[in-house]
């Protein structure tokens, strides 16, 4: 896949990984394509700085099969940044605490 490849699927909501199952592509909510691993959340970018050369082949980036989105790697098992943690039920943002006396 190309580095406009990767980016539209990931735009449309498709899981793109990278190399096996246990990295994903992702971006976040500065705008930046990331490939993180699952399992420990180590994340690199999508390209180099200048964001024309892919960190990885592009043969190794794929779309994933349904039957992959069993497990871990299920569009609804957010990643680091993506909207998910610190989220309430309906969707209010959590609130820092504070101070607590």
């Amino acid at each position: 896949m190309t580095v406009e490849e990767i980016k539209a699927a990931v735009n449309a909501g498709l899981i793109v990984h990278w190399a096996n199952t246990g990295y994903r592509v992702h971006r976040d909510g500065l705008g930046q394509y990331l490939i993180t691993f699952q399992s420990n959340g180590s994340t690199i970018g999508l390209t180099d700085r200048s964001g024309q050369r892919l960190n990885g082949d592009e043969a190794q980036f794929f779309i994933a099969k349904p039957e992959d989105c069993n497990g871990p790697n299920r569009r609804d098992h957010p990643l680091p940044g993506e909207q998910g943690r610190g989220v309430a039920p309906g969707g209010e943002e959590a609130q820092p605490l504070g101070r607590q006396f």
